[in-house]
Order: C-alpha cells, then sequence, then structure tokens
C-alpha cells in the first residue's frame, strides 16, 4: 500500500511539472434512416465554450478540449436532438464517434429545430419496448466487470447468470428464464457464434469474453420484440456496434486487468481508409498457479476492424475475432479434497474459433443497402481420463473433437417511402459439422465374485454433415396520430436441407408485431407479440448413434411466443424509468431420450450439450416482470437500478412441468458511479440472486461410479427440485486518471466481492479421504474397490466467496 500511495504522489508530482496537455474530439455524422452524411450540424461541448459544424461528408474535429468528463451535444434543423453523456475526454487518445441523427417525423416547414431530447431513450421504432444500451465508458468502469461485456450485461433487466456457478464465474446469458443458447450476438452486422473464451458447445457461455471493449461504440440488448432481420433468437439479440479507427492519427492503449494484457492500435491507412487492431494475452495460469488452484486456464485473442470509404456512398468494411484457449492442470502444493476433486472431475479443453467477415454498405434513395460474406469456424477439443492418465486409451472417460463451420452471406434493403420504414432481405448458408466423439456413460462393473451389477455404456460415432441454410423477411414501420403512435410489423422464414421437415417454409413462418403509444409528453404504453424460431443445435443434428444413424433428422424448430406489454418513463433527457410484464410459451424444445430431461436446463458447465438422441416434444414457459431505473451522468452522479421477478418451468419426457435450471425468481442489481474533481470516480455494484435449483444425487448409484466418471450420479426423478441459497456480492472500483502532454495514465483498484459473501453453487461428490490426502479411506481398511462397495460417501459443500482485489492500469498513447 505504501508503494501505492508514493506511485500516486509521484505521478501528481509528475503532473505538475511535465503541465497537463488538451484533448480532443472527432467523428462523422448521419442520417440514421438513409447514411447520407448531415452537414451543418451543430456539435458543442457543454460546460465550455467550444463547438464546430459537420462538413459536407458529415465530419467535424474539436481540439484545444481541457481532459475531463462531457456532455455533448449534437443537433441540426429537421433531426432529434442527440446528446452523448459521460463522454471522456483525455490526452492520450482522440476521441472518435460515428453518430446517427434520428429524422423527425414532422414536415421540415414546421420545425425550427429539434426539441426531443429524450437521449436517455434506448428504445426504436421497429424494437419499442425491452432494449437497453451500453456505451464503452459504462462497460469500462464497471465495478467487478473486468472490461467484459458479457459479465456486465447481467446487470440489465431481465438478465441473469448461470446456475450452480451464481457468483459470476460464468458468461452464460440468461435472458428472461430462458436457456443460454437462446441468444444471438452480432458484430457490426456480421453474427459471430462464439463471443467467449472455453465456450460450452451446444450453448454458449464460458468463463469470460472475447470483445475487446476498446473497439466498440455501444451495445445493444433486445430481450423481446426482435426485428425479423434476426434468424435463430429465442431470448435475445445483443448487438454490438463497433467505433471506426481514428482517421487523424495513430494512436492506442495497453491495458492490465486482473485477468488479460491487452493492446490496442488504431489509425488512418489512407486518406480514405483506418483501422483498429488489438491482441490480448491471459495470465490466468500464472495467477491460479500462485494461489495454488489446480486449474491453468490460458487464452489469447485477437480483433481487427478496417473501414475504406470507396465514394460518397459507399463504404466496404473487414472485420475479425479469434481465439486460442488452453484450459489444462497443474499438481497442487498442498492438496485438499476440494482441489483434487476439481482434479479428477474437469477435462481438459483446447479450443480456437475465428470469426472474418466483408460488408459493403451503399446509400441509395431514400436508403441503403447491406451486403455481408462472413465465416466463422469453432474448433472443440475435450479429453478426460482416469486419474488423469492419458497415456492409456483404456482410462479414457471422454474424447471430443469436433468442429463447426459456417458460411454466410446475407443482403437487406432499408428505405423511408413517404414516412414508411420497410426493411427486407434474405440470407443464405452453407454449414459443416464434424464431431469425433467418445463419452463413457457408464462402466461395466462387477462385484467381488466377478458377477456384472452394471453393463457398460458408451457413446462413440464419427460424424460429418454438411446443410444449406435459408431465411428471408419483411419489416414494416410507421409513425402516425401526429407521432403519437408507432407500429411495427415483420415476417420471417427459415429453412434447411439437412432436417426432415426443413424444407417446409410454413413451419418456421413467424410474425411479430410492436406497438408505442405516446400517452403524454414522458409517458409511454408499449407492446409487443412474436413468434421466433431456432435450429437445433449442430451437436443435436450431427449425433449418430453407435450404429452409424443420424438419428435426430427428424428434429423440430423450437419455438418461443413472446408476449410483452410495459411503460416508459422519462422525466429528464439524462432519466428514464421502464416496467414490464412478460410471457414466454416454449414449444418442441429438444428432450433427452436417455434421461428424459429438457435440453433447456443444461448447458451451465464446460461439457457439450446435444451430442445425444432426442426428441423435439418438450414445453415450456417463463413469465415474470422487471423495472429498470437509469440516471445518466448529471450532477457527478450516475446510475443504474433493476429488479426482475420471473418463473421458468420446462417439460421433459414425462410432460411434467417443473423449475427450469435457470429459475433463481429475482434479480437484483445496482450500479452507482460518482465523478468528483481531478479526474477521480468511484463505483459500486450490488448483486442479489435468489436461489438456483438443483438436483441432488441419486447416492447409490454415485457410490458405484464415482471412481469410473469423477463425478456424482443427479437423481433426476427429482430433477431441481432443491435450491441453492440466494446469492448476492458488492463490487467497488476506484480510478485516477493523470493527463500529461501527449499521454494518459488511469490506475485503477477493482475489488470484486469487497464484503467476502459466499457464492452457493452446485454440492460435489466425492469419497472421504485420509488426513493426508494421498488416498481414500474404506469401510473395511482394504484398497478401495472399483464399485466403491467400500468407500466412504462425501458431499462437498461449494459455497467459497473470495474477495478479490486488483490493481490495473491503462496508458493511452
Amino acid at each position: 500500500m505504501r508503494k501505492i500511495l508514493f506511485f500516486l504522489l509521484l505521478s501528481s508530482a509528475a503532473s505538475i511539472t511535465m503541465g497537463q496537455g488538451l484533448g480532443r474530439l472527432s467523428g462523422t455524422l448521419t442520417d440514421k434512416n438513409s447514411l447520407t452524411p448531415i452537414a451543418g450540424a451543430t456539435i458543442r461541448v457543454e460546460g465550455t465554450t467550444l463547438a464546430t459544424l459537420s462538413d459536407s461528408l458529415g465530419r467535424f474535429r474539436l481540439v484545444g478540449i481541457p481532459p475531463q468528463t462531457y456532455t455533448i451535444r449534437i443537433s441540426s434543423i429537421g433531426y432529434n436532438e442527440l446528446r452523448l453523456f459521460n463522454m471522456v475526454v483525455t490526452v492520450g487518445n482522440e476521441l472518435n464517434l460515428t453518430l446517427q441523427l434520428e429524422p423527425v417525423a414532422t414536415k421540415l416547414a414546421e420545425v425550427t429545430v429539434s426539441s426531443n431530447k429524450k437521449t436517455a431513450i434506448a428504445a426504436s421504432l421497429e424494437t419499442p419496448l425491452s432494449v437497453q444500451k451500453l456505451t464503452t465508458e459504462e462497460i469500462r468502469s464497471n465495478p467487478g466487470g473486468n472490461f467484459d461485456v458479457s459479465r456486465v450485461i447481467q446487470a440489465l433487466p431481465g438478465v441473469g447468470g448461470t446456475a450452480g456457478s451464481v457468483g459470476g464465474y460464468r458468461n452464460d446469458i440468461i435472458i428472461r428464464g430462458g436457456a443460454p443458447n437462446e441468444n444471438v450476438y452480432y458484430l457490426d452486422g456480421i453474427e459471430i457464434p462464439v463471443i467467449n473464451h472455453f465456450a460450452t458447445q451446444g450453448s454458449a457461455g464460458g468463463p469470460t469474453g472475447m470483445l475487446n471493449v476498446s473497439f466498440l461504440e455501444e451495445v445493444k440488448l433486445s430481450s423481446s420484440s426482435f426485428d425479423a432481420r434476426y434468424d435463430n433468437a429465442l431470448s435475445s439479440v445483443l448487438q454490438f456496434r463497433q467505433r471506426n479507427g481514428n482517421p487523424n492519427r495513430v494512436q492506442g492503449n495497453v491495458r492490465l486487468s486482473a485477468t488479460e494484457l491487452a493492446t490496442t492500435l488504431e489509425g488512418p491507412l489512407s486518406a480514405k481508409t483506418t483501422f483498429l487492431a488489438s491482441a490480448r494475452r491471459s495470465y490466468l495460469q500464472l495467477l491460479f498457479k500462485a494461489i495454488d488452484l489446480p486449474i491453468r486456464p490460458n487464452y489469447w485473442d485477437f480483433q481487427y476492424k478496417i473501414t475504406h470509404r470507396i465514394n460518397k456512398k459507399t463504404t466496404l468494411t473487414l472485420l475479425g475475432l479469434g481465439a486460442i484457449d488452453d484450459f489444462s492442470f497443474g499438481a497442487p502444493r498442498e492438496a485438499t479434497p476440494e482441489k483434487l476433486y476439481i482434479l479428477d472431475a474437469t477435462p481438459a479443453i483446447q479450443q480456437w474459433n475465428y470469426t472474418v467477415g466483408i460488408s459493403l454498405r451503399k446509400q441509395i434513395a431514400g436508403g441503403f443497402w447491406n451486403l455481408a460474406l462472413s465465416r466463422n469456424m469453432f474448433d472443440n477439443t475435450i479429453d478426460k481420463f482416469d486419474g488423469n492418465n492419458t497415456t492409456d486409451e483404456s482410462k479414457r472417460r471422454t474424447g471430443i473433437n469436433s468442429q463447426e463451420i459456417e458460411n454466410k452471406l446475407r443482403f437487406d434493403v432499408n428505405k423511408t417511402i413517404q414516412g414508411i420504414k420497410v426493411s427486407y432481405g434474405a440470407v443464405v448458408q452453407y454449414a459443416k459439422s464434424n464431431n469425433n466423439s467418445f463419452l463413457r456413460i457408464r462402466q461395466e462393473l462387477r462385484d467381488a465374485s466377478g458377477t456384472v451389477i452394471q453393463p457398460a455404456l458408451v457413446s462413440k460415432y464419427l460424424s460429418n454433415i454438411d446443410l444449406w441454410r435459408t431465411g428471408a423477411f419483411l419489416q414494416v414501420s410507421k409513425r402516425m396520430a401526429q407521432d403519437r403512435l408507432s407500429i411495427s410489423g415483420g415476417l420471417r422464414t427459415d429453412l434447411n436441407s439437412f432436417t426432415e421437415q426443413g424444407d417446409d417454409p410454413l413451419k418456421t413462418l413467424s410474425a411479430r408485431m410492436g406497438i408505442s403509444y405516446m400517452l403524454a409528453d414522458k409517458w409511454s404504453l408499449n407492446a409487443s407479440v412474436g413468434d421466433y424460431y431456432k435450429l437445433p443445435a449442430y451437436t443435436i443434428l450431427s449425433y449418430r448413434s453407435n450404429t452409424g444413424d443420424l438419428i435426430n433428422r427428424n428434429a423440430d424448430y423450437t419455438r418461443s411466443s413472446h408476449f410483452v406489454i410495459g411503460t416508459e418513463f422519462l422525466p429528464a433527457p439524462t432519466t428514464r424509468f421502464t416496467l414490464e410484464g412478460f410471457y414466454k410459451r416454449y414449444g418442441r424444445v429438444p428432450v433427452s431420450i436417455r434421461d428424459g430431461i429438457s435440453l433447456s436446463n443444461l448447458g451451465g458447465d464446460f461439457t457439450v450439450v446435444g451430442n445425444e438422441p432426442v426428441r423435439t416434444n418438450g414445453k415450456g414457459y417463463s413469465y415474470g416482470f422487471e423495472f429498470f431505473a437509469q440516471q445518466k451522468l448529471s450532477q457527478r452522479f450516475f446510475g443504474t437500478l433493476s429488479y426482475t421477478y420471473f418463473i421458468s418451468r420446462f417439460s421433459g419426457s414425462d410432460a411434467k412441468m417443473i423449475a427450469s435450471a435457470w429459475d433463481n425468481r429475482h434479480l437484483l442489481s445496482f450500479i452507482g458511479g460518482y465523478k468528483w474533481g481531478k479526474n477521480w470516480e468511484l463505483g459500486i455494484k450490488f448483486r442479489y440472486q435468489g436461489g438456483a435449483p438443483f438436483t441432488p444425487f441419486n447416492m447409490m448409484q454415485s457410490q458405484l461410479n464415482y471412481l469410473t466418471l469423477g463425478t456424482g450420479i443427479l437423481d433426476l426423478p427429482q430433477l431441481n427440485s432443491q435450491r441453492l441459497g440466494a446469492f448476492h456480492a458488492g463490487d467497488i472500483r476506484i480510478d485516477k486518471k493523470w493527463n500529461w502532454r501527449k499521454t494518459t495514465f488511469d490506475l485503477f483498484l477493482d475489488i470484486t466481492n469487497f464484503y467476502g459473501a459466499k457464492s452457493p453453487a452446485f454440492p460435489q461428490f466425492t469419497f472421504r479421504r485420509n488426513e493426508s490426502n494421498t488416498a481414500f479411506l474404506t469401510t473395511n481398511g482394504q484398497p478401495i474397490a472399483l464399485n466403491g462397495s467400500n468407500a466412504i460417501p462425501l458431499i462437498l459443500s461449494n459455497e467459497d466467496g473470495t474477495l478479490i482485489p486488483t490493481i490495473g492500469f491503462i496508458v493511452e498513447f
């Protein structure tokens, strides 16, 4: 601590000696509907006399700005005014923005200047409710978020974390009681199927995110009322909008946080071309070794974006995202039952994935069109052996080597015709799935006399499939009744060449409608209804029986029907309140034939979801309400408060509705921040999540199979019949920035779980060990039997709560 205080004093003295430089603000401004440049718009820095006008290409630049936090105001005749809060201007990096203004619907002759200042609003004409937005600064400064978008999103209404890992150990995004594989992700209009390191195949989550927050300008989460252009979404659409590289100078930053070291560079390649590029390297393996945890997670990720303006009307964008993950183990210095359980139960994982895309956007009369070509690939290898003996194939428990490859071509047209906004388009995909899978479900076991008491049960197959996927959509939206009423409707259908009924467009014909009515100047009443479909995971489609048959070709698209109603109150430009009630109904949900449970209960661990025979006859529902309050930065304070109550149930092969694995009931979060003089900032976050359902162990089967599986066997007739304790935790973050002549240094202290609350998670089945933890104890003093008949069962509680302080920094240059 003395060293930290000395560094702070030294840095303060240096800033006085060296003098403080001035910041810069630049960007481009376009019409939201047509993407045409907006010339003559006024860009003003509130609290100063600094202002400028955009040129004929919509570009603007301001220099000589004292470094601190500002509100930026943008206004132009015929457009709704835009105010950007919590805009941090520094010396090290020029703040470059890509902005869009929405035209007012009233005729130009009736307008002198825009009066709509409700810039805390997140809804749009197509999505009038169930939508939230986050800015880059809100993600960066989130206490305990560690610059991880997936983790920050869990503080939004209706968004929960993983059951059994309630303390935020994983980044599974649970929306309004739905499974983690019900969400889709788009990066600048390019779909990215994987956004987390060490992702669960067939699901979506993982322990840490891949996206570099330095690239992001805005994150938009839609938890219902999705635009018809998005396919395969049942619970949410998450859109990441990246900024463009700085066209005026080469600049960058280096960031050291709790888990990684990241470097980002950006700048001009030519007068019409800019770039963004980054690389990140984890050092979690070193941290875990230092604190004597037996796991060694290690990852790299890479990201880039190149933007080229071909001419005034046409822009070409290239982007890419990739990761290399390695999850291995090391012997602990001090053995404990908990550490030895991790070593015996957790598989080794090697993964790599990438998404690359190229998009062309061209302005046309009344709008624009997009053409995007992309390719993504996910390679997953999972291995587990008895005693971690990797040299003996007879000891293998799990062996999975699989790839998922997609090539996608998307085209859409977006126009406004006589006040009616119309979007339509199509997508063509060619996909491949390769799977070489071995899974020991049960090992043959014999008693002392040699009699078989349990026959072997193994799943082993080699599968390579390919398929075509197509889809088309139409979305029409209109404001009327002097802009008080907004209506948007959409149609979509999707087909595929693999499943038995995948070529029937009527099977997935989905309609959706959203409506918004202004009850008063600051109040609106909003509602939506819609059907959404999702193709079963490739792990399901490519599964083969031991005889080589593709037995899941009869699987149907899963269907989710949404009914939502809510109100929004905007008392000030900086303040927003929403209250919504929702009901989601599911049909054609995959159900495990072997276990009889809904696959919607799976996906919260590091295995694979879907590599088994299924029937798509499951059902489910989720309903509840959510409240959200947001205060944008005003008078130095900003914050959000959200509360969600929901019930989530799914049925298995017995058609009985029971609590799903995600049925936490209560979600509460608060995030607050305060900025005071000399670039100091304090942030605090509190999270509460109701107890997650879990399934008790079948003690007899667990004792019989523990030594050959490394885990206990769940008592599936009692699926999700018990609950963990509620989870709660608080995080604190303190930032201090120094701006020198050409460099900015941001030092931060981030304390996760600052009051050391416990994190309830699933209990673990094992056998009791001796005092030195070198062998299992037995009831007869003899070596332990393979069938566990002389073992002493032990249930390990799993409620450790760890206070994690982190000191990190960001250097901008």
